[in-house]
């Protein structure tokens, strides 16, 4: 049985949170996920959960905080924005060294400065090789789904990794949408009780995190992170396919929209890729053979099965929120073309959009459909849609 709410992102993933009632979470407030900590706060205020949380001076404290009671044995999750994600950086690093599940909710916003407290990809980007798992949804239900199974994908035995689960600020975290619900003992039984590998409170087995670790084993523990991560990969599937049985709503590493027959395909992360549907409809009203995949999983990228599924298009868009600042256009567009190099000669065009949350349209998108369509392609540091030149 599910239960409809009208719920925002923020709330949607504050919900689930209660219905995981975590161990511990320590959270400091930040433009646009405040909303999210502070509706869990609530919910610990009513005695709805058993829930530690801490409230500390900053973020880099929160993530401290998230690793110590990972480390100890705790199921831990948290919440930042762009700023604080940026002050967390040194842990965040650490949290994926020390393999520790722990799940932090990313509302998406851009980088400062000049200060800016709207939507883009550039904080999590920001992340992407630093060990974390990361997925990115579309809506409040997105929100939701993902917060529940990162932990069973960051816990699972062959993984043991930190997972971010990325939503667009203020567009997705403060937008009203229907969100099915679970029941909360479905999602308890879903996710069952955590059992940490190594927990520093075990003092019948003692072990030590964040010992001295130079060129002796450094690099072997790194290999061993590359690893889980690679392993991340099929459990995300595992996991995705028994959610869809639970929900009814089974996920993977993306989505795809009128692909079937797509000549010419736009690739898109978070909430654009609702704003690239519409534009499909459109056009495929025209009759034109258009489609969007709706990438889900950046880390770990999921390169041959995008492969597959861009097989069949004769050109292909990728659409970063995020600035490369490099010869090579985003990091999207950077993995989509590493992904089909010596694979397939699809031609793929870069374009930047949406920075500091400026509006991405269907004209716009039906304008990328466009350029694919008459063979104006850009590559390298790509097109900047929708600025003012």
């Amino acid at each position: 049985m599910t239960k409809t709410l009208a719920l925002t992102g923020n709330e949607a993933g504050a919900y689930a949170i209660k219905q995981i009632d975590p161990d511990v979470v320590p959270a400091y407030p930040i433009t646009p996920q405040t909303e999210l900590m502070q509706t869990f706060s609530q919910y610990v205020a009513d005695g709805a959960v058993r829930t530690e949380m801490i409230l500390v001076e900053s973020e880099h404290s929160a993530m401290s905080a998230a690793v110590g009671a990972a480390a100890g044995g705790c199921r831990v999750m948290s919440a930042t924005s762009a700023n604080g994600l940026a002050l967390m950086w040194e842990v965040v690093y650490i949290a994926a060294s020390f393999r520790l599940p722990i799940v932090l909710a990313v509302v998406n916003r851009a980088l400062s400065g000049p200060i800016n407290i709207h939507c883009d990809h550039s904080d999590s980007m920001g992340c992407r090789d630093s060990g974390w798992i990361q997925l990115y949804g579309e809506n409040p239900q997105e929100v939701y789904d993902n917060m529940i199974q990162a932990l069973r994908i960051g816990e699972h035995r062959d993984v043991l990794l930190p997972v971010m689960t990325a939503h667009d600020g203020f567009i997705t975290s403060h937008t009203v949408e229907r969100v099915d619900v679970l029941e909360d003992d479905r999602v308890k039984k879903f996710l069952g009780e955590y059992k940490p590998r190594h927990p520093l409170l075990d003092t019948a087995h003692p072990v030590s995190y964040g010992p001295l670790d130079l060129q002796d084993y450094y690099f072997e523990h790194k290999k061993q992170q590359a690893e889980a991560m690679k392993n991340a990969k099929r459990v995300i599937l595992e996991v995705g396919r028994e959610y869809g049985e639970l929900s009814g709503r089974p996920y993977g590493f993306f989505d795809e929209y009128q692909t079937e027959d797509a000549e010419f395909i736009v690739i898109a992360l978070g909430s654009t890729a609702g704003t690239a549907k519409a534009a499909v409809d459109l056009m495929r009203e025209g009759g034109e053979k258009v489609g969007v995949i709706k990438l889900r999983v950046f880390r770990p990228f999921p390169a041959p099965e995008l492969v597959e599924a861009l097989s069949g298009a004769k050109a292909v868009a990728v659409l970063d929120r995020s600035e490369g600042f490099s010869s090579i256009a985003g990091p999207v567009f950077q993995e989509v073309r590493s992904a089909l190099y010596r694979k397939s000669d699809i031609p793929v065009s870069a374009y930047v959009y949406g920075l500091g949350g400026r509006d991405i349209t269907p004209e716009m998108i039906t304008g990328v459909f466009g350029d694919l369509k008459s063979g104006r392609f850009h590559e390298e540091q790509g097109c900047h849609l929708g600025v003012r030149e």
